[in-house]
């Protein structure tokens, strides 16, 4: 059995390869949410005209990895009180959002947003919201960073070796 949560952590190659990483993450894939264009290209959501925001599906094994470890890995890759903005990447689509299918989740998600709140004096800009809709991105962004191993990415390489150690030990 799996499970699945969709992440919106800025440009979606850096975002997804992170996860790709983390034990018990079994599948991933890149496209966009929380818009209100149907079917949209990336050339229609890097207009900004969209609503929509560049997101990771992550479908993880819950028992090898708990969905609280996955948002504190996620956390840990985020400016989380950063608005529409990640690394280098400006715009409405590099928005920050954790979105979910399984109203179940919503009190996990309250309690991982809650402690990383408390870290911080000014308010986190990361959506907590059920999904709507998402859109697969087109193939050629899906695995990016593995098929294009010198391409762009706004995440430090010393985040992907930290989340191939990473090991969730509260199961």
């Amino acid at each position: 059995m799996t499970k699945e949560i969709y992440l919106a952590g800025g440009c979606f190659w850096g975002t997804e390869h992170y996860f790709k990483q983390i034990a018990g993450v079994v599948e991933t894939e890149v496209g966009f949410a929380g818009g209100h264009t149907a079917n949209p290209t990336y050339q229609e959501v890097y207009t900004d005209q969209t609503g929509h925001a560049e997101t990771v599906r992550v479908r993880y094994n819950p028992q090898e990895v708990s969905l609280a470890f996955l948002l504190r890995m996620f956390f840990k890759a985020i400016d989380p009180t950063s608005l529409n903005k990640q690394g280098h990447d400006e715009g409405t689509r590099y928005r920050t959002g954790i979105y979910y299918t399984d109203a179940a989740d919503r009190p996990v998600i309250d309690s991982v947003y809650a402690e990383e709140q408390a870290l911080y004096d000014q308010p986190l800009a990361v959506e907590r919201q059920p999904l709507d809709r998402f859109y697969a991105a087109e193939e050629y962004h899906q695995d990016y960073l593995d098929k294009n191993p010198d391409g762009y990415c706004h995440l430090p390489l010393s985040l992907f070796e930290f989340a191939r150690k990473a090991r969730d030990t509260q199961k």
